[in-house]
């Protein structure tokens, strides 16, 4: 397994995209997950995104898609977010990577009115036709747990359901080990994800919210996730995902001790390849 980062922990500081590729490089990653905005991005982006990640010889995995509209009521809503979500799909393809993580909406109105099966196959149809596309141009997609009250898929039952529904040799799951923490399950819960999750968000939480803190920075103890992560013999990538750094002027050391924590555990576990 590689160890990653979604460059997203320096863009959203403004740190220039090359810039925060020679310093991804220059911490140690194996590899990166793009953040970006798929639905307008010009072959002149494209080119960038592909020359600097070669130039710092960083494979590109994944793009994370957040599609919240896939399950609207209206019409037009849910053929916008598929098609935003090709789009993602179409990214992917051009610039050498693997996956688009996609990160689906949430039950509207405390499912009330709209009846929650509904919303249900809105996204399992949407999925599914997004799935094709993407098997058909030779891309996965990965579906994240969101562990909110309302979201649509919020823990490993659901996650399992909702494979299931879509049936597609494209789609599989992310494996997030925070939000898997937050949704209230112990590390042997992963095994029910054996042969289903192809991509993996690694961070810590306070226990209570959704952080995306620096491995270390809270209260996970990692060391029996990733043991059965290993166990479930994923031959893909474990991605840190940091947000909102409280003081970007110290965003290199906030990436470096992400990387120094996790790769630590990686080895002692014998995870890393």
């Amino acid at each position: 397994m590689k160890l990653g980062l979604i460059n997203s922990a320096f863009s959203q500081v403004g740190v220039d995209f090359a810039k925060g590729i020679r310093l991804i490089r220059e911490i140690g990653f194996d590899t990166v997950d793009i953040f970006t905005e798929a639905w307008n991005i010009s072959d002149e982006e494209k080119k960038l995104i592909v020359s600097e990640c070669q130039a710092n010889s960083l494979p590109i995995v994944s793009a994370p898609c957040c599609a919240l509209g896939i399950a609207d009521f209206n019409d037009p809503v849910r053929e916008f977010h598929i098609k935003r979500a090709k789009a993602f799909v179409d990214l992917v393809r051009d610039i050498g990577g693997r996956n688009v993580l996609l990160v689906l909406g949430e039950y509207i109105w405390q499912q009330e009115v709209i009846p929650p099966q509904q919303q249900w196959t809105w996204a399992v149809e949407g999925t599914r036709e997004i799935g094709q596309y993407a098997y058909d141009n030779g891309v996965e997609i990965c579906i994240e747990v969101e562990p909110f009250k309302l979201s649509l898929v919020k823990n490993i039952d659901d996650m399992i359901r909702f494979l299931k529904d879509v049936n597609s040799p494209a789609v599989f799951a992310n494996i997030d080990v925070s939000h898997v923490y937050l949704a209230g399950h112990a590390p042997e819960d992963l095994r029910r994800l054996k042969g289903l999750a192809h991509h993996l968000h690694f961070s810590d939480c306070d226990g209570k919210v959704h952080g995306d803190f620096p491995p270390g920075k809270g209260v996970i103890d990692f060391k029996p996730y990733l043991k059965e992560i290993k166990e479930l013999e994923i031959d893909g990538t474990l991605s840190i995902e940091l947000e909102y750094c409280p003081d970007p002027e110290k965003i290199v050391e906030w990436v470096r001790d992400a990387y120094r924590v996790t790769a630590e555990l990686m080895d002692e576990l014998g995870l890393r390849s």
